[in-house]
């Protein structure tokens, strides 16, 4: 069994490539994207239809209801029922989507033993100036305004009695997914946005608008998953605060910034074991490799 990672940012064509290669190479998927693990977020999401996904066995789709939580632990749970599975099935494994951090965390591990679900007592800024005061090494590397890390940092200071650093020390992490060969989508900057443009327009035909008003009516604004990109917007859409153009430009223009994040991500977080290409280079790249 082989397994590979497919990364790029959003709108770079790696669901496309991902189908087409695991027909050609027997594989199944794991899909790598935090929004897509959600049952009926499917314009939102842009995830595959049931169609595009013919007979290729997918993981990381539809795992969990809007109003529930999924995380890197979940995921990894997720990859390992994939991995499993190929094995059992004598398949190869093409793990793809940009959500980064969770890739991050397969391929370097987690630290284990704590329960990372911690309310703070006092709002993030506060916090994190706590946690800075004991452990200054560890939070220089977090944003001040970085929710999840901090709470996550707190969660480990609460419940060990450690810093973060000493916990880290005690508990080192573990690969999960080693020597993982990744593949990476190259664009021109002007080339993405047009695509990502073309695909917002898309998902204004495919009717995202009906399927927030549907989400909202079902499960409210209070979910993480409602507060996605092209949900957000479309909420602003029924306020009244944006018209149809306005909203297809405001999802095209985060959806932009987004791509952004995930390229530099992808940049300084994975360095080797990596082939970048332009995409119709990479099939054969990719195909080689198998």
């Amino acid at each position: 069994m082989k397994e590979i990672a497919i990364i790029g940012s959003t709108a770079s064509g790696k669901t496309g490539l991902s189908l087409n290669l695991a027909y050609k190479t027997n594989s199944i998927i794991l899909s790598l994207d935090s929004l897509a693990v959600y049952k009926e977020i499917d314009v939102a999401s842009a995830k595959p239809t049931k169609e595009e996904r013919g007979d290729i066995i997918h993981f990381g789709i539809n795992e969990v209801l809007p109003n529930e939580e999924f995380d890197v632990i979940q995921f990894i749970n997720c990859y390992k029922r994939a991995k499993e599975f190929a094995k059992k099935n004598n398949k190869n494994l093409i793990i793809v989507g940009g959500t980064g951090f969770y890739l991050k965390s397969l391929i370097e591990g987690i630290s284990t033993g704590v329960d990372f679900k911690v309310k703070l007592d006092s709002n993030v800024g506060e916090i994190y100036d706590l946690l800075y005061s004991l452990d200054k090494d560890y939070m220089t590397k977090i944003e001040r305004n970085d929710r999840y890390r901090v709470e996550k940092a707190y969660a480990i200071y609460k419940k060990t009695d450690l810093t973060p650093s000493a916990y880290f020390k005690e508990n080192p992490k573990v690969p999960i997914a080693q020597n993982l060969k990744l593949f990476e989508i190259l664009w021109e900057k002007d080339a993405l946005k047009k695509r990502i443009y073309q695909r917002t327009t898309q998902m204004m035909n495919d009717g995202i608008i009906d399927e927030v008003i549907y989400l909202e009516r079902k499960y409210t604004r209070k979910p993480n998953s409602m507060s996605s990109i092209g949900i957000l917007e479309t909420l602003e859409f029924l306020d009244g605060k944006l018209n149809k153009k306005q909203l297809e430009e405001k999802i095209a223009q985060n959806t932009i910034k987004l791509a952004k994040r995930q390229n530099t991500f992808n940049k300084g977080q994975f360095k080797s074991n990596k082939t970048s290409n332009i995409i119709t280079n990479l099939n054969s790249d990719i195909i080689k490799y198998f």
